[in-house]
């Protein structure tokens, strides 16, 4: 597995990383808490380093599957979690935002338990708070880093002004956002202000939550308690619209006898080299799949044919609800 440095202070990690959330949360039943185990575990055996989570995802069980997973193996491996939301508030809705300094400390501290660990690699702060200055975020972020409860700093679907903000006060190694061949809104203005503060990318969804690997079309039904049931960009109309990119896609990754997922995934990492894409599974044949696009080279031919084919295809849909859209723009 090659790697690469995230960020101007130092992290290193696999060039693909994990992304755990489906093991527990979102996509239908959880898996058997053996089994993810078993995969995180194979993972770590495969050369992945990056294990990425949050406390919201469950929640709580995520965090307790990996730290289960990953305790004899604690040292070599970097685990990404989250804080921002008011999971342990009963007298508010889980969604509901908090990111007081407070709590961001009592997140940290129970984070740490659940993950079996004293330190925490990276923590994101999942969503920006407008209730809280960035500054008082970063600032909170910033003494833990200090304390040695946290190594590196990260943010989650910020926007730019965000982004420098935070950074003045307590450099920012990642920015973790949604970014694929569907969804490439960060090339505006996100990705050439990562590249000059020296920041990090860590894609998720780069499969487009299951949608770019050719597995779902108009037809597809989701079980009754997969979140893509809510996503306007999964509504029947729009996948049997969007299909129209598969197909294109699909004549690209034949002539690499290559995958959807694979021609996905190394379209990403040919961006830039400080981006690491973290696509998640519950199936050891599509983590190995995943993986072997590091060893996948698109040329220059392949990367402009790519380009031809996002340049005529229109992609229908938000991909979320109105009001969550919103949120994730801030």
């Amino acid at each position: 597995m090659h790697l690469r440095t995230l960020g101007s202070t130092g992290l290193e990690v696999s060039a693909i990383g994990l992304g755990c959330m489906g093991l527990t949360h979102a996509y239908g039943e959880p898996v058997e808490t053996k089994a993810g185990i078993a995969l995180i575990r194979a993972a770590v055996d495969r050369g992945v380093t990056l294990f990425d989570t949050a406390e919201i995802y469950g929640p709580y069980t995520n965090e307790q599957l990996l730290g289960e997973a990953l305790a004899p193996m604690r040292d070599q491996v970097v685990i990404a979690t989250k804080f921002g939301f008011a999971v342990g508030d009963a007298s508010v809705r889980r969604s509901s935002l908090n990111s007081r300094p407070a709590h961001i400390r009592e997140v940290c501290d129970a984070s740490l338990t659940r993950l079996k660990t004293d330190r925490i690699d990276l923590f994101y702060q999942h969503r920006v708070d407008p209730d809280v200055p960035i500054e008082d975020v970063a600032g909170t972020v910033r003494d833990l880093i200090a304390e040695g409860k946290v190594k590196h700093f990260g943010l989650s679907e910020a926007g730019a002004e965000t982004i420098r903000r935070a950074h003045a006060v307590q450099p920012v190694a990642v920015l973790q956002s949604e970014y694929s061949l569907w969804w490439r809104e960060p090339e505006s203005g996100i990705l050439p202000l990562l590249e000059e503060l020296g920041i990090g990318f860590v894609p998720f969804s780069p499969l487009g939550r299951g949608f770019l690997t050719g597995a779902i079309d108009g037809s597809t039904e989701f079980a009754q308690n997969d979140f893509r049931n809510r996503l306007p960009r999964f509504g029947e109309e729009a996948r049997k619209a969007n299909q129209a990119l598969i197909d294109a896609l699909d004549g690209i990754a034949r002539g690499k006898h290559a995958t959807m997922a694979q021609i996905a995934i190394a379209w990403l990492l040919a961006r830039k080299p400080w981006i690491v894409p973290i696509p998640g599974t519950t199936r050891l044949a599509r983590l190995e799949e995943n993986l072997a696009a590091t060893e996948m080279e698109l040329t220059p031919e392949d990367l402009q044919a790519i380009q031809r084919v996002l340049d005529r295809v229109t992609v229908h849909g938000e991909r979320y609800p109105a009001h969550l859209e919103k949120q994730t723009r801030r």
